[in-house]
């Protein structure tokens, strides 16, 4: 099992519920955001799991990837890199936004990449690297133009990584709706469309997407692998 993990993206939704996943098997955990004092405040939450291993927090800007190598200078040797960070962009090619779009492709393709970069060999060779996607790069919905691409894009860069990489492990994990997930509150009403769409009529947990993240980090015969956890999206 992974003992030392950073986890980019963990202060909110499945990143901190995978963090907190692995707190409670004691192993040592780094969660980054964006902001410091927000992640210092999780990681002390998460460390109060009784038990648990220890848990800290840093920042860690994506979207400013020149930056990356300087915010992870005092991280060690990791045996998991989890890259679970995004943007949430609303565009269209009719009222395209630069702006947003520019900023969630550097985040996850630029921004992604760059993490692995810097971190280098401190990424043990029998360790993984875990990429989140989402179901967008092959059903595109209204205003998802630029999350449809870049999510098609990490997919690619899954193949290629694992290539480049290897004997570490890449893969990535692409989540459907997400029925209990904060991002999706109130949403009732395309919720249920999502799971009307299903072939099992529930949607994916939090906890689901979390089991699946465990397998893809921990299973020693699995690399180069999109993972699509959508309870059968029709």
């Amino acid at each position: 099992m992974a003992k030392n993990l950073l986890i980019i993206g963990g202060t909110a939704g499945i990143g901190r519920e995978l963090a907190a996943e692995y707190a409670s098997r004691r192993a040592s955990v780094v969660i980054a955001g964006r902001d410091a004092a927000r992640a210092e405040k999780v990681a002390h939450e998460l460390s109060g799991v009784a038990g648990g291993g220890q848990v800290r927090g840093i920042a860690v800007d994506l979207s400013a990837p020149v930056g990356i190598a300087q915010a992870l200078s005092g991280i060690e040797t990791v045996d998991a890199v989890v890259l679970a960070g995004m943007k949430r962009d609303a565009n269209t090619v009719t009222d395209y936004n630069i702006a947003g779009a520019t900023e969630l492709a550097v985040t996850k393709v630029v921004g992604y990449t760059e993490v692995v970069h810097a971190l280098g060999s401190r990424i043990s060779r029998t360790g993984s690297v875990l990429l989140f996607g989402g179901f967008a790069k092959d059903v595109p919905y209204p205003g998802s133009t630029t999350v449809t691409t870049v999510n098609a894009a990490v997919a690619g860069l899954v193949t290629t990584l694992a290539a480049e990489l290897a004997p570490v492990r890449v893969n990535s994990v692409h989540p459907g709706a997400v029925g209990d997930s904060p991002y999706w509150a109130g949403k009732t009403e395309i919720l249920e469309g999502a799971r009307q769409r299903t072939l099992t009529g529930v949607l994916p947990t939090m906890r689901d997407i979390v089991g699946g993240c465990v397998f893809l980090l921990e299973n020693p015969a699995v690399t180069g692998v999109n993972l699509n956890i959508d309870a059968g999206r029709r």
